[in-house]
């Protein structure tokens, strides 16, 4: 569940794909949770849940582990999940939003603000480091799906603000309160989706010099890798890689 930032790609390359894999489906099956708990457990009437299991489906996640997730939503401690969000500024002055869905605040907001410390930044009070970003609704089609052309019109009907055609993806873009609307009529002709999500994109990107990106790249996958995180967005960007 990788934030919206241009070093998601570069810990692929970290040669950590089962640990990766594990997290992913972690993070996933609590979302799915929550998200069955919160509204019905039939896909088709609840949008938060069906772009949870489309994500999953994405990430390759074996259907038992789906079920269980979803019959997970029925015991009593899925009543105290909160979703939470933190802002504040990592090595080198680069904003960070951390968004966390989690059972205990207190104990999230002890690991989060240690990892912060530990890399020299700080954490910061909510609306410190937001005003750097752009919140949208963002929406990932992989490119098998449906060509470059047929996408930018498919995004035109749907109401979508924009459309680009990465490597290996379409990223739709679209304001965070429409993005279940344009998603049902994508569903019309996409029937599968990479992910649905609420983003924070960067107004503007941080440089970080090559001989400091290391001590960057650690610090926010620390931060990814954390139980309670879901998400994890920065404007930090790494030159040329």
């Amino acid at each position: 569940m990788s934030g919206h930032s241009k070093w998601a790609s570069i810990k692929h390359s970290k040669g950590k794909a089962d640990k990766q894999r594990s997290k992913v489906f972690s993070k996933i099956s609590k979302e799915i949770s929550v998200a069955t708990k919160l509204g019905d457990k039939d896909p088709d009437m609840n949008p938060r849940l069906r772009s949870a299991i489309q994500a999953a489906r994405s990430a390759n996640m074996p259907k038992d582990n789906i079920d269980r997730a979803i019959n997970k939503s029925s015991s009593s401690n899925e009543n105290n999940f909160e979703n939470l969000r933190y802002e504040g500024f990592g090595p080198n002055k680069i904003a960070v939003i951390v968004e966390a869905l989690t059972d205990n605040k207190n104990r999230t907001a002890s690991n989060i603000r240690t990892i912060f410390q530990k890399s020299g930044g700080n954490l910061g009070t909510q609306g410190s480091a937001a005003h750097n970003f752009n919140q949208l609704g963002i929406i990932k089609i992989n490119k098998k799906e449906i060509s470059d052309e047929k996408i930018l019109d498919l995004a035109i009907e749907s109401g979508a603000d924009e459309c680009i055609s990465h490597e290996d993806f379409h990223e739709i873009q679209c304001a965070m309160n429409e993005i279940y609307n344009v998603k049902k009529k994508l569903e019309k002709i996409i029937a599968n989706f990479i992910s649905t999500e609420i983003e924070w994109l960067p107004l503007n990107n941080v440089d970080v010099a090559k001989d400091r990106e290391e001590a960057a790249i650690e610090f926010l996958e620390t931060l990814e890798d954390d139980d309670d995180v879901q998400n994890v967005f920065s404007n930090v960007n790494f030159g040329n890689n």
